[in-house]
């Protein structure tokens, strides 16, 4: 009888769909993305390590005994292998396979939106702009949900809207910078059951200065409900005082789809040797508490932690891969791995660095079964 395979998430990724027809005389696409998941779970940074990892005589054995995979591909071969995959139907199959994994009926989750480039792409002639990748987090759990790619940032805008009408995001609140502080981003938010939290900066100046106007009028902004946090951090104290104010009939709101509520956050950052003091000013489709716009705000940085951990553990700015869809798929897998990650950790309390898990897999296979099994 034919074993199931320990991978969950290849099991979704067994519909992804091809470039072009391919033959599985030897290896099959889903043995390939086995090989490069579990080799990236060990810490390889790239292809040509992940392939002589994999040929090496006892990981050979696991390969076969536990994934029934009977031969390891050449790196030629495997490169071949993943370039055959649509990146635009794994990223479906991944936000499938990241769906299943959050608790039934959970809803009130922050989505938090942000693009990040691949700089190494900016150096190769076979990218007229660098690659640039979208990606959307579930903050609370530092899961990434789903990612798009584009060439060059100044798209971002548009891949973001796209990006939006391809996750599932009923119930939830969506934060993201002022570049995605635009009118179809908000209806596109609206569109798919969420509610929008938007930075607010010059790139709409109108109504950067009416929430100002407003909030830096000091007897209106008494009438603001408010909250205060803070924290202390490398020898610096960070004070931040949210005001939120839901009565805005004032405001001209025709264009701004179910805008009700406008906030702002005063940042106090208090040094040895320095002080300063910021406003960032929001706005959003739910009535938000002071407290709300704090937690909320805040956890639009969960996206930009993950870009990081794509960087220190999987040295993502240096990947020379040539092909687009190669580098788009190593993306999405690097994002398997970390959610794996995430997962056991928060599962066994463990507050280990993902590099040490990265080790103790690399060392001795059997910590990737158990981090697997974690996954139910």
């Amino acid at each position: 009888m034919k074993k199931e395979t320990k991978l969950k998430i290849v099991e979704y990724f067994k519909g992804v769909e091809l470039v072009e027809e391919y033959e599985p005389y030897f290896c099959r696409v889903e043995d390939a993305i086995t090989i490069v998941i579990l080799g990236t779970f060990c810490g390889l940074r790239n292809l040509k390590q992940i392939q002589e990892w994999a040929s090496h005589e006892k990981v050979e054995k696991k390969l076969r005994e536990e994934y029934e995979i009977s031969h390891v591909p050449c790196y030629y071969w495997l490169t071949c292998l993943l370039r055959l995959l649509e990146p635009r139907s794994m990223n479906d199959c991944f936000s499938r396979w990241v769906m299943s994994l959050l608790p039934p009926g959970k809803e009130g989750y922050t989505i938090s939106l942000d693009g990040k480039t691949v700089r190494s792409t900016a150096s190769m002639e076979r990218y007229e702009d660098p690659l640039h990748i979208v990606s959307a987090q579930i903050s609370e759990l530092g899961l990434t949900l789903g990612q798009e790619a584009v060439e060059g940032k100044s798209n971002e805008i548009p891949t973001v809207q796209r990006l939006l009408k391809m996750l599932r995001i009923k119930g939830c609140v969506v934060v993201a910078d002022a570049m995605h502080c635009q009118k179809e981003t908000a209806a596109a938010i609206i569109n798919q059951g969420g509610d929008y939290l938007l930075s607010v900066k010059g790139n709409q100046p109108d109504l950067k200065n009416d929430i100002e106007d407003y909030v830096q009028d000091q007897r209106l902004r008494a009438t603001m409900k408010t909250a205060k946090t803070t924290e202390k951090n490398r020898g610096r104290i960070e004070n931040r005082t949210a005001y939120v104010a839901t009565d805005i009939d004032w405001m001209n709101k025709e264009d701004w789809t179910h805008l009700r509520c406008i906030g702002a956050i005063n940042t106090n950052f208090i040094a040895k040797s320095s002080t300063s003091n910021e406003w960032h000013y929001y706005i959003s489709s739910k009535p938000l508490t002071a407290d709300a716009l704090l937690k909320h705000a805040r956890a639009e940085w969960s996206v930009e932690t993950m870009h990081w951990l794509l960087d220190v553990h999987f040295d993502e700015d240096s990947c020379r891969v040539q092909d687009e869809n190669v580098q788009k798929v190593l993306n999405i897998i690097r994002k398997v791995v970390l959610n794996y990650f995430r997962l056991f950790r928060d599962k066994t309390h463990s507050s280990r660095p993902f590099s040490s898990l990265m080790l103790d897999c690399l060392i001795d296979p059997s910590s990737i079964s158990n981090i697997l099994a974690l996954e139910n």
